[in-house]
């Protein structure tokens, strides 16, 4: 038990009987015992000898106060409700000799007085009547928590990342025809299931009013033609077999449209699904897709679009009028007078004149693996054997980090910053409101409404804050991605090539080999592979 104070009232004196604590019982608190005193305006004691005699007290002990008597003090408690308004803790105090000892229904209404409707705990009560224990912290009333819910979500029952990078044949080529770029899917096969959202449950603070859990996100299947949603609207299915993509988080299922060329005698081609072209693209036509496009033969100056991957099996020359836009990723045997962009990272022989840009890798590998003329950018990484050539093409290569993400991390950043001054500005406010509050003070209506708002609304800067500090590590986890940003040259990177990494730019003054670009302190430094 935690040690303790009682009020002696005698004929000529009042004092203080002080017992010790027991066991890992905490001692007297000289504070606690002041301010039992002053609330009682006793007052004109010694208090150096009484600190003096709390501090090494061992054996209970009466303590004379003053020389007169006072009239008998009845047993009482203070309250301290927590800043959330969820829990009210009390420390009860003996009544003196004479004095008169709390019943129930005492110490409820009191807690009704101080607007506690809610969570009153009757079994501590109960317990404190039939073993009462003083200067002890009890917790008389609790609110009721929120149960936060979980947002909705979408199962897949197919692949929804395929891994359609090529492997290396042992000779150093790249093998192009042997790629996991399609989900084969059967008439009848489940294809997602939807899992609704659950919206929790509300909670309930020692003031009778109600914390709503935090919102939840609805999830919703979306899908397009050659499906079957389930009458709870929970699953689709696919009503053919053929193939199945996720494309922008829309289920697309389609038998993959086959033609042997694309030119005169088929127009251009637009495709929900995957195309799938045997021979060669014409020179002026056109292919879109929302699924894949893979062509088994020769890409001339033709335009093609693909929500997914774009493989081309011969290559590209795109006579300066070539196009390729791909949502995820471009493999090809060459690319020659082209402009390609994707979303993913280009895989190639050779690039000759052309024009790439890809959020993640450039990779030209392969046996002959040239970058010659053009202008060749990355976010992550470029690879390649020879750069620029000896006839002094110009050759532009570029990797570093997307300027929009720069942006959003500044953003970010300012709006903690922002945060944290707000809550640093609350925080003395709602700690001398507890204090007050645990010193008995009465705060009026309209004080205590402003400061439940305010310990609500820091309560709500704090969890954004939170989220804001997980985006902002997303963010700062993809810049120390791009600062690792690089150039690996295996053979060679001939004079007059321009360079840039991370918005630092070199130009090859005389020829570099087998060599790694980094960005280096704002300056492109060459280092070893």
């Amino acid at each position: 038990m935690n040690g303790c104070f009682q009020l002696m009232i005698k004929e000529q004196e009042t004092a203080l009987k002080l017992v010790p604590p027991t066991n890992d019982g905490e001692p007297i608190s000289i504070g606690e015992l002041l301010e039992y005193l002053h609330a009682r305006k006793i007052e004109n004691f010694d208090m150096k000898r009484l600190n003096a005699v709390v501090s090494s007290l061992k054996e209970p002990q009466v303590f004379s106060l003053i020389s007169r008597r006072i009239p008998p003090v009845n047993e009482t408690f203070v309250i301290r409700i927590s800043p959330d308004n969820m829990e009210a803790v009390v420390r009860f105090y003996p009544p003196s000799t004479g004095g008169a000892r709390m019943k129930k229904e005492d110490i409820v209404s009191y807690l009704n007085l101080k607007n506690i409707q809610y969570g009153i705990d009757d079994e501590n009560i109960e317990k404190f009547l039939k073993r009462r224990q003083y200067c002890t912290n009890i917790v008389l009333a609790k609110g009721k928590p929120p149960v936060h819910g979980t947002d909705g979500r979408i199962e897949y029952f197919f692949n929804t990342d395929l891994n359609t990078r090529p492997k290396r044949n042992e000779d150093g080529s790249v093998d192009f025809f042997h790629l996991n770029t399609i989900n084969h899917c059967k008439a009848g096969e489940l294809l997602a299931r939807m899992i609704p959202a659950d919206p929790g449950e509300s909670g309930t603070n020692l003031f009778g009013e109600v914390i709503k859990p935090r919102d939840v996100k609805k999830a919703a299947l979306k899908y397009g033609k050659n499906i079957t949603i389930s009458e709870d609207k929970t699953e689709i299915y696919s009503n053919v077999s053929g193939h199945v993509s996720l494309v922008e988080d829309k289920v697309f299922v389609s038998d993959v449209f086959e033609v042997e060329n694309v030119g005169p005698a088929t127009g251009n081609i637009e495709s929900e699904g995957s195309v799938l072209v045997n021979g060669n693209v014409q020179t002026g036509f056109s292919i879109r897709a929302k699924g894949n496009v893979h062509v088994l033969g020769v890409v001339e100056g033709a335009s093609i679009v693909a929500g997914g991957d774009i493989i081309i099996d011969r290559g590209m020359n795109g006579m300066g009028r070539g196009r390729l836009n791909s949502g995820g990723c471009i493999i090809t045997k060459f690319l020659e007078n082209a402009v390609a962009n994707t979303e993913g990272y280009v895989e190639a022989n050779s690039i000759l004149h052309s024009t790439v840009t890809a959020k993640t890798e450039v990779n030209v590998d392969g046996k002959k693996g040239f970058i010659i003329g053009g202008f060749v950018r990355a976010a992550n990484k470029i690879t390649c054997r020879t750069l620029g050539s000896t006839m002094g093409a110009d050759t532009y290569v570029e990797v570093g980090v997307d300027p929009e993400i720069k942006t959003q991390h500044q953003r970010l950043q300012d709006e903690m910053l922002e945060i944290q001054k707000m809550i640093q500005k609350n925080r003395p406010i709602l700690t001398n409101a507890a204090q007050k509050m645990k010193k008995g003070e009465k705060l009026d209506d309209a004080q205590m409404k402003y400061i439940q708002s305010l310990a609500m609304e820091t309560q709500r800067k704090q969890k954004k804050y939170v989220e804001l500090q997980a985006e902002y590590a997303g963010l700062e986890s993809i810049l120390k991605r791009k600062e690792d940003a690089c150039i690996c040259v295996k053979d060679a990177a001939y004079a007059g090539v321009k360079i840039t990494v991370s918005e630092a730019t070199l130009v090859v003054k005389n020829t570099l080999q087998y060599c790694r670009l980094v960005n280096d302190q704002g300056d492109v430094r060459v280092a070893a592979l």
